[in-house]
């Protein structure tokens, strides 16, 4: 099973839950708030193989941003992964609008000069802002983590080369199941947003993505290990660009060693 968006480092013991997850077969993608939380947890990270750390630059902890982008793009070579990152306009985020934009406008962009990365990215309320950034600097094949956007947003992001990360609060809620089936099948990995989505009033855990695959198998009408192999075809072909390049030095052996558990 693929977690490929879990805050691993907000659980009260992370390490126990990412050794769980190994036992049942789930590869994490945990995902930070700052580069000094990456920072912080770059070692433990090191010593789990079905985990790879992801550097982040969450919008809305942009009240922290200034006095961390310089340690964001000294670190951006010790990881192919990078979120959660992004834009937030919704009531939350608004006020903080501008800075975010140029904050994100930096991460892209220094994404875009490092090479392949594979990015989770938040863009609730700035849908269309966020593809438009991703297109000016021409990066393709990111992920835009537990979307709430429109249907035509769905499109247009697809069209555009980039995926979809599901989580099982979306398959609790009308809207979530209506997001779900308008993405199309080689377009959807699995997420749990854990502790921060919620699965039966408790924190999502790993292991909770079987919520989801369960899900896609009833939507789409096939056996659930059908979907987890389609997952899995997917996050292959979003990760070629990164494999082709080799990986990057201290990336916990690189993308080329990820193989379904």
């Amino acid at each position: 099973m693929l977690d490929c968006h879990c805050h691993l480092d907000r659980y009260p013991r992370p390490i126990a839950i990412a050794e769980e997850a190994a036992r049942r077969g789930v590869f994490v993608v945990a995902v930070t708030h700052l580069p000094s939380h990456f920072e912080m947890g770059l070692g433990h990270a090191c010593r789990l193989p079905s985990v790879r750390l992801a550097l982040g630059l969450h919008p809305l902890a942009v009240e922290s941003h200034a006095r961390e982008l310089a340690r964001f793009q000294s670190l951006l070579r010790h990881t192919s992964f990078v979120g959660e990152v992004g834009l937030d306009f919704s009531r939350e985020g608004k006020a903080s609008a501008d800075n975010q934009l140029e904050s994100f406008e930096f991460v892209v962009r220094s994404v875009a000069e490092a090479g392949a990365k594979v990015m989770s990215l938040h863009s609730r309320g700035a849908e269309a802002k966020v593809l438009r950034v991703l297109r000016d600097y021409g990066l393709t094949g990111a992920i835009f983590h537990w979307f709430s956007g429109s249907p035509t947003d769905i499109d247009r992001i697809a069209e555009a080369g980039h995926y979809f990360s599901i989580n099982p609060q979306m398959t609790f809620s009308a809207k979530g199941r209506a997001i779900i089936e308008r993405i199309p099948v080689d377009r959807v990995l699995t997420e749990t947003d854990g502790p921060y989505s919620k699965v039966r009033g408790a924190p999502a855990q790993p292991w909770d993505v079987a919520i989801v695959e369960n899900h896609l198998a009833t939507t789409w009408g096939r056996s659930r290990e059908d979907v987890a192999a389609q997952i899995w075809t997917n996050f292959r072909r979003m990760i070629e660009p990164v494999r082709q390049q080799g990986g990057v030095a201290g990336d916990f052996s690189g993308p080329s060693s990820l193989s379904p558990q």
